[in-house]
């Protein structure tokens, strides 16, 4: 899927890490004005920025648009490099930094930043931590990872053995840790609509290392311990959730990938705005939905957006 007649990609060159040399990609739209009101789109886990009608949707609502593909992503990904690898979150941090920086340049108004699945992860924990987070008016939260999909006491015991199978072999990994059965519901060559370069999003996915397992974890055990994120939040989650091994029609109304009682859970506690909306029969990236199901998450952001506008602070 080639977006390069819509999009602008730019090379982010990132401090060299333990893999050798690192980048990052910020993509912006060619629609942009660079005098309205800016936002930032964080992607997933096995993932990349293939959402033009995201962008679409955002200038129709006078909004200019950028993604963000992050170290090991997408463009981002370089052949030397494990890919989606990372020993901690905050590693991102320097990439997002930047890129807030460069659109803040650009527009001299503050951004929403908006976080789908491990992305959502990333974005609350930067909104705790990172040292551009004043430069952002609200944050937009579409599935986020804020607890493993797992019963409570391999939620104890699985980070505990990774820790130590990662200090052992740094990048030791469980192949075929992902189901198929999300990608295939959302790819048009299997039983969805979408296009997307298999090579950084596979149907099968990328293995997951134990390393990147325990930097996701230690994230989350760092937001529910305490997050005071002071910006208006939305976070935005499926009616209900599944566990599939094979494709059924019911893939496509429901998330598949997380449990949406913990997104309500733990999401409702990251700052002292947040507003929980629930979308009925919504894929796990509500914006991959059918797309009766995308325009109701559309209506939701856009309804918020346009509630919380007097409070942002540009």
């Amino acid at each position: 899927m080639d977006l390069e007649d819509k999009f602008n990609y730019h090379t982010i060159n990132l401090k060299n890490d333990y893999e050798g040399k690192v980048i990052a990609t910020l993509i912006s739209s060619k629609s942009n004005t660079d005098n309205r009101s800016p936002v930032l789109y964080i992607h997933g886990f096995i993932d990349y920025f293939f959402h033009p009608h995201l962008a679409e949707e955002f200038h129709k609502n006078g909004y200019d648009f950028y993604a963000l593909e992050l170290r090991k992503y997408g463009h981002s990904l370089q052949g030397h490099q494990h890919p989606n690898y990372c020993k901690s979150i905050e590693e991102y941090f320097e990439e997002i930094s930047i890129a807030i920086q460069s659109i803040y340049d650009k527009s001299q108004k503050k951004m929403v930043l908006m976080g789908h699945s491990t992305g959502g992860l990333i974005t609350s924990l930067y909104m705790n931590l990172g040292n551009k987070r004043d430069l952002v008016c609200g944050l937009v939260l579409n599935s986020p990872f804020l607890e493993l999909n797992m019963p409570p006491l391999a939620r104890i015991l699985a980070p505990a053995f990774a820790k130590i199978i990662s200090f052992i072999a740094p990048f030791s990994k469980l192949n075929k840790a992902i189901s198929p059965v999300y990608g295939q519901s959302v790819h048009k060559n299997y039983f969805g609509e979408w296009d997307f370069n298999l090579k950084w999003k596979p149907i099968n996915g990328f293995p997951a290392y134990f390393a990147w397992f325990v930097a996701v974890v230690n994230a989350q055990n760092l937001l529910k311990q305490k997050s005071s994120i002071s910006v208006p939040i939305l976070v935005l989650f499926s009616s209900n959730s599944l566990l599939l091994k094979k494709y059924t029609p019911e893939a496509q109304t429901a998330d598949i990938v997380l449990n949406v009682k913990q997104i309500k859970k733990i999401g409702r506690n990251l700052g002292s705005n947040v507003t929980l909306q629930e979308i009925n029969n919504g894929m796990h990236d509500l914006f991959l939905s059918k797309k009766e199901v995308r325009n109701l998450a559309f209506t939701a952001l856009f309804d918020w957006i346009s509630a919380q506008e007097k409070k942002f602070k540009h």
